[in-house]
């Protein structure tokens, strides 16, 4: 892909006799919004350790804006723009002088380092907060000022690792919002997260990380065509009552996944097959027909296993 910001071809990563990353090939192309989705210990974090030049590569090529990070890691770094899983502002200085300084390793000018940091106040709705401390901001603040802090060099790409863990549903929104602003201006952005619906809000493309391998690759929509159905039937149970055996309900979905608490039913047509299921004999607790999700494919496709 000659547009292609990042490319990686059998790209691993071991720690000792662990194989974090088994393998991998990638294509981000400049402009996209890329996810990484997998359980913990599928090898999400060390790939973006290698991509953001912070951890070397154990095997197989790797390119980020056109360049090998074995070679060219300090150039590479200074092109990027990277957001970690926790942040790690600086509270010994206000908001302000976090971006101040944190561009001025960057070698930018006083007079440069000032106006952007006025801009990406506004930008990220810090403005009437740019002289207070960081300590006594709200954990959706302190986010938006790390990823304003990200942004102080102008990145072409910027790495965003679970970006709105944490975060309530208004600070999740609204640091979706300044995402897609991102986006509109042509940044590109690599994203690691837990949340099936950011995934399917902010990603154009993604894959699913298993093991330190991609099980699967696509747009949410085609991933949610590939793997399940156009609905899902959930029949639920309570704990002691009877229910009917999956093989009583096997021609009425076309994939049937049993629960503790419930039996889901995968079909195109989620009232017919409720209704079919109702008729052969199901007397739930209650019932829900709902559309497939991104959550469906990713749960198919890793498992309702606990991963430590």
């Amino acid at each position: 892909m000659s547009d292609a910001l990042i490319q990686a071809r059998g790209l691993a990563k071991r720690f000792g006799a662990v194989e974090a990353v088994r393998g991998i090939d990638l294509d981000v192309s400049r402009g996209e919004v890329f996810g990484f989705l997998g359980p913990n210990g599928a090898g999400k974090s060390s790939a973006m350790r290698m991509i953001a030049c912070v951890s070397p590569r154990s095997a197989g090529s790797l390119q980020v804006l056109g360049m090998d990070p074995d070679t060219d890691g300090p150039a590479i770094r200074a092109r990027i723009g990277v957001v970690p899983q926790q942040d790690n502002l600086d509270v010994e200085l206000t908001v302000r002088q976090n971006l101040e300084v944190y561009g001025r390793y960057f070698g930018l000018s006083r007079a440069r380092v000032r106006a952007k940091a006025t801009e990406l106040l506004e930008f990220s709705q810090l403005t009437d907060r740019a002289d207070d401390p960081v300590d006594p901001l709200s954990g959706g603040m302190k986010r938006r000022l790390t990823i304003a802090r990200a942004l102080v060099n102008d990145p072409e790409l910027l790495l965003l690792d679970e970006p709105t863990t944490g975060l309530d549903p208004q600070a999740r929104h609204l640091l979706w919002d300044r995402l897609y602003r991102l986006k509109q201006r042509g940044v590109t952005q690599l994203i690691t997260t837990h949340y099936m619906d950011e995934a399917e809000q902010l990603c154009d493309r993604l894959v699913v990380l298993d093991q330190g391998l991609i099980s699967a690759e696509g747009s949410p929509a085609d991933l949610i065509e590939r793997y399940s159905t156009r609905e899902v039937v959930e029949l639920r149970f309570a704990p002691d009552a009877p229910r009917p055996e999956p093989a009583a309900l096997a021609s009425i979905a076309e994939r049937i996944e049993e629960l503790p608490d419930r039996i889901l039913l995968y079909a195109a047509d989620g009232e017919a097959a409720l209704g079919a299921a109702l008729r052969a004999g199901a007397h739930p607790q209650a019932s829900l027909v709902r559309r497939s999700s991104l959550e469906d494919v990713f749960l198919r496709l890793t498992g309702r296993s606990l991963v430590d």
